[in-house]
């Protein structure tokens, strides 16, 4: 396929001059899956998840340990807004263990197991 370059920008020459474009040497890029894992030092670092997981092809894992540890409510509005954008694309969050956040998107969904409730017996004694 061919273009005249100077017709298509307004230029015109008594030699025309056209550039070959091989159409098929070109492939689109290949959407893959990222595991990318981040660490929320401060507030502002949310930024940086939200607009990978906006993309739509990040598995996002959270280290949010140096934020515990430095400011509780900063942690805490990170994580509500991570929720909200999640539920806003239909992904899934999930804690692991007290330091580590998972945030998938509409592909992914994390398994959280439902835990069983144990009845106590009590033994009755009865009295004959």
């Amino acid at each position: 396929m061919a273009f005249n370059i100077r017709r298509m920008f307004g230029k015109s020459g008594s030699e025309e001059e056209y550039l070959e474009i091989d159409l098929d040497a070109v492939k689109p890029q290949e959407n893959k899956i990222i595991v990318r894992p981040f660490t929320m030092r401060t507030y502002e670092d949310v930024n940086d998840v939200l607009n990978s997981l906006r993309e739509g092809y990040t598995i996002a894992i959270i280290d949010i340990k140096p934020l515990k540890t430095k400011d509780i409510i900063e942690l805490k509005r990170a994580i509500a807004k991570i929720k909200k954008t999640v539920d806003a694309i239909e992904g899934s969050i999930a804690g692991f263990g007290e330091n580590t956040i998972i945030a998938t998107p509409q592909f992914a969904k994390i398994h959280k197991p439902i835990e069983k409730k144990v009845e106590k017996r009590a033994d009755f004694i009865s009295d004959y």
